[in-house]
C-alpha cells in the first residue's frame, strides 16, 4: 500500500524542505518530491498543513514512563512504555534497565521479546540497554547498591542471547586491563562509560579498544579540571567518541548545553530522557530499581537528596535544546535519532530518505508531535482533547 504524505516541512539530517511530499510504499519510504514536483497516485493521500516531518526519535537510554518501568519485567509495562513513547515522538527505544539481580533482568529481556514478537502496536524495541549492574558503590548514584557487580561477560552473553544487547553501561575502574570492552566489542556490543570515577588515562585506552559511547554525560563521571583531565574531559577532547545528553533543566545547567553543543556538535551529541515510570505522570511517591523516589516539581530524588532519573518527554529536550542554542532543526535533528542508530549500526532509521524505514514523526511549530507512523503506520495521532 502506497501513502503519500503531502504539504510536509522535511526536517532530516542536513535537510530542510519545505512544502515537500513523501512517499511511503509499505514499510518504507520510497521517494521524496521537492515543491512544485508532479506526484504519484497512492492509494492514501495526507495534507500534514505544513507541519515538520522529522525521522523518529531514537531514545537509546530510558527507563520507562506512564507509571511504568521496563524492570517490571512483564509485556504489560513494556506496552504501555511504547505506546506512551508514540506520544513523544519516539518510535524506537532501547529498553534500558537497572542494577538488579541476573533473574529480574532476564524476566525483563523476555518481556521485550515477547512484546516485539506479538504485532507491536507501539514504538519499537531493537535491542537492550543494560545499564548497570557493573558499577562501582562510589559512583553508583540512583542504582540500587544491593545488586552491584564485578563485569561479567558470561552473564553478558547469557542476557544477550535471549534478547539482543546493543549498549551496556559500566563503571571503567571496574575493568582496568579493558578486557571487558575487548569481550563486549567482539559481542557486537557498544562499551559505554558512566556511573564511573576513572581517570583520563584508563578512558583513553578504553577508547582505543572500541567504546564510543558516554552515557548521561557529565552526570556521576570524573569532572573537568585543568591538572586531572577526568572522563568529562576525555568526552569533550575524542571527536569519534558520542555522548548522551539529559536536556531536562535538572541534569545539565543552561550554559553546560550550550557550550557541549559548541564544542561537540551535532554529530557527536545524542539526546536521550533517562526517563524513568514518573514520566507523563504527576509529582508523587514512585520507585526506581527497589528504591523509594519522590517526585517534586518533576524532579525524582531518591529519599536521600540523590537525583533518580528524569521524568523528561524526548520532544521536550529537543525544545529546551533548540531554545538554547538556536541551531537549526536540520542540525539538531541529528542527536535525535541519526546519531544514535549510526553509532550502534543499527540500519535504516534516522533519516527521511528512499529505503529508509517510514518511522516519521510529525510535530507543530512548537515542536509538539501531532502524529507518530511507525513501519508505515500512523500508530499515534494527537486528539483534541490531549494537553
Amino acid at each position: 500500500m502506497k501513502t503519500l504524505l503531502v504539504n510536509a516541512h522535511v526536517i532530516s539530517p542536513d535537510v530542510d524542505c519545505a512544502d515537500a511530499a513523501v512517499l511511503l510504499d509499505g514499510t518504507r519510504i520510497a521517494a521524496l518530491f521537492n515543491p512544485g514536483d508532479a506526484l504519484p497516485a497512492a492509494d492514501h493521500i495526507i495534507d500534514l498543513a505544513g507541519h515538520y516531518l522529522m525521522p523518529g526519535f531514537f531514545d537509546i537510554h530510558s527507563h520507562g514512563c506512564a507509571g511504568h518501568d521496563f524492570c517490571d519485567g512483564t509485556t504489560n509495562a513494556v506496552r504501555a512504555i511504547a505506546r506512551h513513547k508514540l506520544s513523544q515522538g519516539v518510535t524506537s527505544f532501547l529498553g534500558t534497565t537497572l542494577t538488579l539481580p541476573e533473574e529480574d533482568l532476564a524476566r525483563s529481556l523476555q518481556a521485550a521479546k515477547d512484546y516485539m514478537s506479538a504485532n507491536p502496536d507501539g514504538a519499537v524495541i531493537p535491542a537492550i540497554h543494560l545499564e548497570g549492574p557493573f558499577f562501582t558503590a562510589e559512583g553508583a548514584g540512583a542504582q540500587n547498591p544491593a545488586y552491584l557487580k564485578e563485569p561479567d561477560i558470561a552473564m553478558v552473553r547469557r542476557l544477550h542471547a535471549l534478547f539482543p544487547v546493543a549498549k551496556l553501561s559500566y563503571s571503567l575502574e571496574l575493568d582496568p586491563q579493558c578486557s571487558f570492552v575487548r569481550e563486549l566489542v567482539g559481542l557486537g556490543i557498544m562499551p559505554a562509560c558512566a556511573h564511573s570515577l576513572a581517570g583520563y588515562e584508563l578512558f583513553k585506552q578504553a577508547c582505543f579498544l572500541g567504546l564510543k559511547h558516554m552515557s548521561h554525560f557529565c552526570n556521576v563521571m570524573t569532572p573537568l579540571h585543568h591538572l586531572r583531565f577526568g572522563l568529562v574531559g576525555g568526552g569533550l577532547l575524542h571527536r569519534d567518541v558520542f555522548v548522551e545528553l539529559i536536556c531536562d533543566g535538572v541534569h545539565l545547567c543552561p550554559e553546560m548545553i550550550q557550550l557541549l553543543f559548541m564544542v561537540k556538535g551535532c554529530d557527536q551529541i545524542m539526546l536521550i530522557t533517562d526517563s524513568m515510570r514518573a514520566a507523563g505522570m504527576p509529582d508523587g511517591d514512585y520507585s526506581l530499581g527497589g528504591l523509594p523516589v519522590v517526585v517534586s516539581d518533576g524532579c525524582a530524588r531518591l529519599k536521600t537528596g540523590q537525583v533518580a532519573g528524569s521524568t523528561l518527554l524526548f520532544h521536550e529536550g529537543l525544545k529546551r535544546v533548540r531554545a538554547l542554542t538556536g541551531l537549526p532543526l536540520c542540525q539538531l535533528v541529528k542527536t535525535c535519532a541519526w546519531n544514535q542508530a549510526r553509532s550502534l549500526n543499527i540500519a535504516g532509521i534516522g533519516k527521511i530518505a528512499p529505503g529508509f524505514q517510514a518511522d516519521l514523526a510529525v510535530l507543530d511549530q512548537d515542536l509538539n508531535p501531532t502524529q507518530t507512523w511507525v513501519g508505515g503506520i500512523r500508530r499515534w495521532q494527537k486528539s483534541h482533547d490531549t494537553p
